[in-house]
C-alpha cells in the first residue's frame, strides 16, 4: 500500500487498483435502511476467516447483520489445488 497525504492507494503489479481518501467528517451508512447511504461496497476475500475477521474487529469494523456484510463483506477464498 503506498500513502500520499490523505490518499491510500493499493497497487496490484504495480498499478494503482484501489484508492481511498480521507473523509474527516464522514458519517457512516447505517445498511441497510439508514440515512446515510451506502457510497461503496467492498468483497474482501481472505483465507482465514477467523482472522481476517479478528483483524478487522481489532481494527473498528462492526458486525451489521450476520447473514450479511454491508457495507464490506469477508469471503472466503478458496486455495486452487495443483
Amino acid at each position: 500500500m503506498s500513502a500520499d497525504g490523505d490518499w491510500q492507494m493499493v497497487p496490484v503489479d504495480g498499478a494503482p487498483r484501489i484508492g481511498v481518501q480521507l473523509a474527516p467528517d464522514h458519517t457512516p451508512p447505517q445498511w441497510p435502511d439508514g440515512p446515510s447511504q451506502q457510497q461503496v461496497h467492498l468483497d474482501l476475500w481472505v483465507e482465514d476467516f477467523a482472522e481476517a475477521h479478528e483483524e478487522v474487529m481489532a481494527l473498528g469494523a462492526t458486525v451489521l447483520k450476520a447473514a450479511a456484510g454491508h457495507p464490506f463483506c469477508l469471503c472466503w477464498l478458496v486455495p486452487r489445488r495443483g
